[in-house]
């Protein structure tokens, strides 16, 4: 491919400033263009205005500030991008609008022009079978903000030249980003792979497991995360989020593992999308989320006896020593007293489906999350079935928090929380791997910087244990009926074979 100097970009909105912003920084010529003077007029003020304040933190010199806006070409006529390079489209997110401007940039640009969708969501083969030359036609999509999210998806279309996304693939890389390459699938890497989180803590919700804001803290203050599923979508807006679960779901053809929920569906018809409409999962005042306060763990009234059932082993010996600090008597032997309180700590099971098997008191019983360190986060997980009688679960609740620990008590759910949400971040991963849609290595990359988990999905699974994951998955969907819960082949492969989740094809 020739060389990348003047890159044309369409579309003067967030999106399409932000990349104009980034490639002049990196010294390409840029020519803005929007049929709107005002937009224009606008981007070109916020602009100077960021640049102005790069500048003022030491960030640019002003002789970099000036060199950027003398980079900058603002202008309202599609012929004027006749010289370009390279053009990326970054216009409103409609088949119907993009492939006749796409035809259109054929017309004015040259035969070796290389022409870009900025699409989230879209088919690069569908844009570009209009094209005369589709294999010209790739997918660059950067996430927003541009210049603070440092990674791009490199997408080939099936009739895109490969010599393309190698020439997109440079250019991230002198822009300052780090490139992905994925196939033209629905989703790519980032919105694909995000769909494990959402769709299951909606699901965990929809089931009456517990409430939005225990779902976030557990994700947060146990799993890791940096935001839960429902801060997450208070912030991008759920209108936005529940319109790409359902895009996602049925490109894929109604894959269960997909599947959105009605809750979605109701809070959206009424108006509640989070942030930008002062409402959402949370509640705010001037766009600050308003606290949700959490009760204190009850007082240990007396005695605090308890038998941990030994048939987990992974779980067993460290919740024994913990019980042991938090100053509880633990009662050795295969059977408990009369009078202990039960722990079990199942990995994809509910309390009920544990009680059973174990032939348990379900009174007194109650489940501990243990996949994740407990010990020493800010927040532990405890599970009761609907037999669990209140004083077993205030005297579990007020063990496990007498170190001012956070405790979230949950009603029965196959998998508590965390598990059932990182084992299917983890699944979906392992299936886009399995399909061939990115390597491990960009999967990980992509959704570590795109969606700032703790770590890449796949690095995640090894870290807790693959085995674990799937232990997790096939209890969930054995104890739930649900095919969403059925492990991909890349997971079950690996596990059989003792290999990294990261171990790619010979």
């Amino acid at each position: 491919m020739k060389a990348i100097h003047t890159v044309g970009v369409a579309g003067a909105g967030a999106m399409g400033r932000g990349i104009a912003q980034i490639a002049a920084q990196a010294g390409l010529r840029v020519k803005l263009f929007d049929t709107n003077p005002a937009a224009l007029n606008s981007a070109r003020d916020a602009l100077t205005n960021t640049w102005t304040m790069l500048a003022s933190k030491d960030k640019m010199t002003d002789e970099q500030v000036h060199e950027a806006l003398g980079k900058l070409y603002l202008i309202d006529e599609i012929k004027d991008l006749s010289d370009c390079d390279l053009v990326i489209e970054a216009i409103i997110e409609r088949l119907d609008i993009k492939q006749p401007f796409f035809k259109q940039l054929e017309s004015v640009v040259s035969p070796d022009c290389i022409l870009v969708s900025n699409t989230s969501s879209l088919s690069i083969t569908a844009i570009a079978a209009v094209c005369a030359r589709p294999e010209r036609v790739a997918g660059y999509h950067f996430f927003n903000p541009v210049p603070l999210m440092k990674v791009v998806e490199v997408i080939d279309g099936l009739r895109t030249d490969p010599a393309v996304g190698d020439a997109l693939m440079a250019l991230t890389v002198r822009m300052g980003h780090k490139p992905v390459r994925a196939k033209d699938m629905p989703g790519f890497i980032v919105n694909h792979a995000g769909r494990g989180m959402n769709t299951e803590g909606l699901r965990v919700v929809q089931e009456s497991v517990t409430d939005f804001a225990t779902v976030d803290g557990i994700m947060r203050e146990q799993a890791g995360f940096k935001m839960g599923p429902f801060e997450l979508m208070d912030l991008t807006g759920l209108d936005v989020s529940h319109a790409v679960m359902e895009s996602i779901y049925h490109q894929f053809y109604e894959e269960p593992r997909f599947k959105p929920s009605p809750i979605g569906t109701i809070r959206v018809a009424g108006g509640l999308y989070g942030r930008k409409s002062q409402g959402g999962f949370y509640a705010y005042e001037e766009g600050q989320k308003q606290p949700v306060i959490e009760a204190p763990a009850p007082a240990l009234t007396g005695p605090a006896k308890v038998w941990v059932s030994p048939l987990h082993h992974l779980g067993h010996a460290r919740t024994v020593e913990l019980l042991k600090r938090l100053g509880a008597t633990v009662q050795a032997g295969h059977t408990p007293d009369v009078d202990s309180l039960i722990v079990v700590t199942p990995y994809g099971e509910d309390v009920s489906t544990t009680v059973s098997k174990q032939k348990l008191d379900a009174a007194r019983t109650v489940g501990l999350d243990t996949l994740h360190d407990f010990e020493h986060s800010r927040r532990r997980t405890l599970m009761v079935s609907p037999a669990t009688r209140a004083e077993y679960r205030e005297m579990a609740h007020a063990i496990f928090g007498v170190d001012h620990v956070r405790v979230s008590v949950i009603q029965d759910s196959a998998g508590f929380v965390a598990q059932r949400i990182v084992a299917m971040i983890v699944n979906v991963a392992c299936d886009i791997a399995q399909q061939d849609i990115a390597s491990p290595q960009d999967i990980d990359l992509a959704v570590n910087l795109g969606l700032g988990y703790p770590k890449g999905p796949l690095s995640l699974g090894d870290a807790l244990g693959a085995e674990n994951i799937l232990e997790i998955l096939r209890n969930m969907q054995s104890v739930s009926g649900d095919p969403r819960y059925r492990p991909s082949l890349w997971l079950q492969r690996r596990v059989q074979l003792g290999m990294s989740l990261l171990t790619t094809r010979v």
